[in-house]
């Protein structure tokens, strides 16, 4: 009994390292797409002769 963690700390130690983990992919997937979005309207707005107003 001594040796062992109880089962609660075990489970508040995998959700805090889940919510870490969560947080972080979410932030990267945010920053992937937000890059793609605004490479791609860059993209289209030159190659449109600087958009008509949309973005």
């Amino acid at each position: 009994m001594d040796g062992d963690p109880p089962l609660w700390a075990l489970l508040v130690f995998f959700l805090a390292v889940g919510g870490v983990v969560a947080v972080v992919g979410v932030a990267v997937i945010v920053s992937v797409v937000g890059l793609v979005v605004g490479v791609k309207a860059l993209v289209r707005g030159r190659w449109q002769g600087g958009g008509d107003g949309e973005g």
